[in-house]
């Protein structure tokens, strides 16, 4: 098992707060013979006779000295982790997001590169 981000634990308190419920730390999702290891899958109900939300979530630091090397790593992940969500039949209600700092959205993804 890969080592937990830097912010995992806030991520988790941040979601549980907004009503999340972490049903999965980590969510293993299969592609073949590939098992993969997104951050977090969470659910939280939407109404008494609605079916619930369900998410995954995969955080990310951006913590090394080059900025565009953490972009590229934490879109690719996302593009392959959105895909195999999609082809997994037990996932494919779910919906992927990529947790990051407001730090890191403000310098990097509002960024023209991001």
């Amino acid at each position: 098992m890969s080592a937990k981000d830097l912010y995992h634990d806030a991520c988790v308190h941040a979601l549980q707060k907004d009503g999340w419920t972490i049903t999965h730390d980590p969510l293993t999702v299969s592609v073949g013979k590939t098992d993969l290891l997104i951050d977090l899958g969470a659910e939280r109900i939407v109404g008494a006779e609605r079916n619930g939300e369900r998410i995954a979530v995969e955080i990310k630091s951006f913590v090394k000295l080059s900025p565009v090397q953490d972009l590229k790593e934490a879109v690719g992940q996302y593009v392959i982790y959105e895909g195999a969500l999609a082809e997994s039949p037990l996932n494919v209600d779910r919906k992927l997001f990529l947790a990051i700092r407001n730090e890191t959205y403000d310098s990097v993804f509002d960024e023209a590169i991001g």
